[in-house]
């Protein structure tokens, strides 16, 4: 057991002290975060001023679309043929049709393709007046329109805590965040024990250091210790995200609150403050968001924080481990990575397989392909994050136990083959390795 912890040191030791350990580490969460925001800034820059052409035979809309900061409205009462558009100045070109009361139906030509959110302002716009024309016509009073105009709300309730709203899409989602970390990081980190492996059979070091040690040992040690240098430059990146996290949204809080605000979908805007303030009666729109602002806070104090924090370590480990082991039997049989390639898929096939089944989680969480890949330990580490953040694994407490005493026993177990290939596979150079002979050495004695 001491020749293990030497060995386990001396991989953690090795590679953190790697310059290439403290350059990814500080530039991982710098890319990431930094990549994310400049995503969300692109999408919230539009491409320019639109400068919008809308043909309106009929005059239904004309001079009642209201221009915005960056959309300018222009109106023809006869057809501009698209030679004449492609050669002016406008960006795009609206036709409303004469019957469009009939047949909502808008026609939109464009020189560049504008964004969603400049076609869901147009169309929106357009809607409105026709929504009112539509009263119109039908002698229908607007203002009592309006008042009787309710949107259905579908609400779900879980039967055994009928008191309380159910979450449980928004919390899967959450948990399929979890679970595509853990897949990240046990691919990215078992990749290097196989390279690992490979590396020190390429340069003989491993011939010295066998007289040493058993070649079980060696893997073990190899395996645990990388999972440690794993398990630092994970914290690390979450301690340095957070912190970018938190600058980042402090100087972006302004350009993001106004877009949230334009697509009606800000938390609470000024005029429901003021609401609020005078007692007056909120609309439609503000109880809406009122309502998602108290729904996302009830979802944060309903998730089990604690719970999905310790069980995200256990099953971040106990993937790893297992398919450390793998990968580290994959980097012992062959000689170079290009050889790996015929023994890697059937080890990679799974993960990927849990990726898949946790995507399908987030829409049906308790469907049965979810609960039998949350049992299988090589689709658990992923799949059951799913059941933890929506608290189905602790509504099944067995269901839980199952899980995680199955992935322990397996990754023991595939800890004792990968070491019957070990023992065997560093010590061969020069040959390729097939199925059949991988067989005979899980039997070989000694």
């Amino acid at each position: 057991m001491n020749k293990i912890g030497l060995i386990i040191w001396r991989e953690y030791i090795t590679r953190v002290r790697k310059p290439s350990f403290l350059i990814m580490t500080i530039l991982g969460p710098l890319l990431l975060i930094g990549g994310i925001f400049l995503v969300v800034f692109l999408t919230l820059q539009e491409s320019g001023d639109q400068e919008v052409l809308v043909i309106d035979e009929s005059h239904l809309v004309t001079g009642r679309l209201k221009d915005t900061e960056n959309i300018h409205y222009h109106y023809s009462p006869v057809m501009v043929e698209d030679s004449i558009f492609a050669k002016g100045v406008h960006t795009l070109k609206v036709y409303v049709p004469p019957n469009v009361t009939i047949d909502p139906k808008v026609e939109i030509t464009f020189k560049k393709n504008p964004s969603a959110n400049v076609q869901e302002q147009i169309t929106s716009g357009i809607e409105k007046i026709v929504e009112g024309e539509l009263l119109k016509i039908n002698n229908i009073d607007e203002a009592t329109y309006t008042k009787i105009r309710k949107r259905m709300a579908v609400r779900l309730y879980d039967i055994k805590d009928d008191s309380k709203e159910s979450h449980a899409r928004e919390k899967a989602g959450i948990g399929f965040a979890f679970g595509y970390m853990i897949f990240f990081f046990i691919f990215l980190y078992g990749i290097q024990v196989m390279r690992g492996v490979m590396e020190e059979k390429q340069n003989r070091i491993v011939e010295v250091l066998v007289s040493s040690v058993k070649p079980f040992q060696l893997m073990m040690g190899k395996i645990v210790g990388i999972a440690m240098v794993g398990l630092t430059q994970f914290l690390l990146w979450v301690l340095i995200s957070g912190i970018l996290v938190t600058v980042g949204v402090g100087f972006a809080k302004d350009k993001i609150a106004s877009y949230a605000e334009q697509q009606g979908t800000a938390m609470m805007t000024t005029e429901l403050k003021e609401q609020l303030a005078a007692g007056n009666g909120l609309s439609a729109d503000d109880r809406e968001n009122m309502e998602t602002l108290t729904s996302s806070v009830e979802i944060l104090q309903e998730l089990p924080i604690a719970a999905i924090l310790g069980l995200f370590v256990f099953y971040f480990l106990g993937g790893y481990l297992l398919y450390s082991s793998l990968y580290a039997a994959v980097g012992s049989a062959v000689d170079s990575e290009a050889d790996s390639q015929q023994f890697m898929m059937p080890v990679t096939i799974p993960m990927m397989l849990g990726i898949f089944v946790a995507q399908t989680a987030v829409v049906n969480p308790d469907g049965p392909a979810v609960f039998w890949c949350s049992i299988i330990p090589f689709t658990s580490p992923i799949v059951m994050m799913i059941r933890i953040a929506i608290g189905n694994a602790f509504e099944h407490p067995w269901h839980l136990v199952l899980s995680m005493s199955l992935l322990v026993a397996t990754f023991i177990f595939t800890t004792w083959l990968a070491g019957r290939i070990y023992r065997t596979g560093i010590l061969m150079y020069g040959k390729k390795v097939t199925w059949k002979e991988l067989g005979k050495w899980l039997f070989y004695k000694g």
